[in-house]
């Protein structure tokens, strides 16, 4: 029987001698105090020694893995053939057996041989590896090995992107701050074109190569490129520029910053592209959810990638925003929504209304990607993509919620219909009410309300006007019915003789009695119509004046019976 030792140095065969030790377990520790006794228990068969630090942390790697290396196959073919193989690992011997055909044990037993030959393991192949301590050996491997399991390699290094991001940001300020001074500088000599061209790289490409507005009109402006219709207008704004004259060596002075300008916004591109391929290189599944920039500046933000990676969801949704936060934590106000994440496309592309939400949507699934990057085996950006389609899912859902919201109709409710008395009754909701149409004249303006008093207040005078002009007539017709007709009765002819004036004037006096009584009653009834709330005494007065009016009259014709 045969016992596999995986060494720092390399792989090691012993045959065991007393096989019969393997039956009793817990003896097996008292056999290997010692080297001698270490030598009546096991025996050096073989040795395979690595030839590199690489080949053993390959081996090393694949060992604990469970995966059989090329060069352990090749040393149990040559040495392990024909006999029985005992293996600290399960799942090791059943490869070995598989691929190998050689029989494999695995025991309690097992397990403390090889705890006894690891006690002893520097005397028993001492002849193998003389001159060779194994513990710095051993150091050294586990150091690979920890390196290996964490993915520790030169393209994972986030540092290069914090540096590439800052400098990016720099590059940006310091090219806006060279071009407004391009713009301001040569303006006093062609201020049209500042409107003319737009963007800063094409307006100092366009000035290296016009020089002064004189020579616009020979140049060809397709090379930078120019559209055709800013260069029309380009020559015929340079024909009737307004602007001062520049000398040749003010000249040369703007086409040199104009070349810094140029070269800046060319290394600025190729910035660009080295920080998106170390984006995908290290963090494939965050630049898919929140692309390049935006992903780089949370790295940044938080000084690495494993830092970031510890981070929750919370914070990773306000990361940029702490000023704001504590701010509103002080002043208790509402917290900040977002912070660096607000400039994802994704947030970009939701309404303003549900920024918030989709900003907490996309910051979880955002610290699930970069504990993947961070952490995870895998290099591809399966998860980041799917992430990205479950927050556009929530997004295209709340649209819709938005969109159901402006129509007026709630999904699953039916509409509850406003009441309508002309609905009511045996028609029912058949009853189709006509719209109501507008009355201008129910409108009412200041000038209308006043000329409306007036009218009311003339009304109200020519009543009483009225009602006083028929008093005084009835008073002075009961007064002085004789002095009035008496012109009258004088003017008529003397033909008709004394008879039919005495009878006209018997009738004259009857029905000036008559209109005084029915005036009388008439003028309290206008006065009381006047009068909305008259006092007591008042009514009282006049309701004994209309009682008294029989009883003088009465008295009247008593006197004159009398008389």
């Amino acid at each position: 029987m045969l016992l596999l030792f995986e060494t720092p140095a390399g792989f090691a065969l012993f045959t065991v001698l007393q096989e019969n030790k393997l039956e009793e377990a817990k003896d097996l520790w008292d056999d290997f105090e010692t080297l001698e006794d270490a030598h009546k228990v096991v025996k050096l068969k073989a040795f395979s020694k690595f030839d590199s630090t690489v080949d053993a942390l390959t081996s090393t790697a694949a060992l604990v893995d469970s995966k059989l290396p090329k060069d352990l196959k090749k040393f149990l073919k040559k040495n392990a053939e024909g006999n029985t193989l005992g293996v600290a690992d399960s799942k090791l011997g059943s490869i070995i057996k598989e691929k190998l055909g050689i029989p494999c044990i695995f025991s309690s037993g097992v397990q403390e041989l090889t705890r006894g030959v690891r006690n002893q393991l520097t005397g028993l192949i001492s002849e193998i590896a003389a001159g060779q301590e194994l513990t710095p050996m051993s150091l050294g491997l586990s150091h690979s090995l920890s390196r290996y399991k964490l993915k520790f390699s030169p393209d994972k290094v986030d540092t290069m992107i914090v540096q590439a991001i800052a400098l990016l940001d720099d590059l940006d300020k310091e090219l806006n701050t060279y071009a407004m001074r391009v713009r301001e500088w040569y303006g006093w000599h062609f201020p049209e074109m500042t409107k003319i061209v737009s963007d800063n790289i094409q307006y100092a490409k366009t000035i290296k190569l016009m020089g002064t507005r004189e020579q616009a009109a020979e140049k060809d402006f397709s090379g930078i490129p120019l559209e055709e219709e800013v260069e029309e207008s380009l020559k015929e704004s340079a024909v009737i520029s307004m602007g001062t004259e520049i000398s040749e060596m003010d000249l040369e002075n703007i086409v040199a910053l104009c070349d810094q300008v140029i070269a800046l916004a060319e290394y600025r591109g190729q910035l660009y592209e080295y920080l998106k391929s170390r984006m995908m290189a290290i963090a494939p599944n965050l630049t898919v959810l929140v692309g390049e920039l935006v992903g780089a500046r949370l790295i940044a933000h938080a000084g690495s990638l494993v830092n970031l990676a510890k981070a929750p969801a919370s914070t990773v949704q306000i990361l940029g925003a702490e000023k704001a936060l504590f701010r509103a934590l002080k002043t208790k106000h509402e917290t900040p929504k977002y912070g660096l994440i607000y400039h994802a496309s994704l947030i970009g592309q939701a309404p303003p209304k549900y920024k918030g939400k989709i900003s907490r949507v996309l910051a979880a699934k955002c610290a699930l990607s970069i504990r993947v990057d961070a952490l995870g085996d895998t290099e591809d950006a399966s998860v980041g993509m799917e992430s990205r389609q479950k927050v556009e899912a929530r997004l295209r859902q709340l649209e819709g919620k938005m969109l159901a919201s402006d129509s007026g109709v709630a999904r699953g409710k039916p509409e509850i219909a406003r009441y309508d008395p002309a609905r009511q009754g045996a028609a029912g909701a058949a009853l189709l009410t006509a719209p109501k149409a507008y009355n201008p004249d129910a409108d009412v303006t200041a000038d209308t309300g006043k000329e409306q008093k007036k009218a009311k207040k003339k009304k109200k005078s020519t009543v009483a006007a009225e009602e006083a002009a028929t008093v005084d007539g009835s008073a002075a017709a009961t007064n002085g019915a004789m002095e009035i007709d008496a012109p009258s009765t004088s003017a008529e002819p003397a033909a008709n003789g004394a008879a039919t004036a005495e009878k006209k004037k018997k009738k004259k006096k009857r029905t000036a009695e008559e209109a005084a009584l029915e005036a009388a009653p008439a003028e309290d009834g206008a006065a009381a119509e006047e009068a909305p709330k008259p006092k007591k005494k008042k009514d009282k007065a006049a309701a004994n004046g209309v009682a008294d009016a029989p009883t003088t009259e009465k008295k009247k014709k008593k006197k004159k019976a009398e008389a």
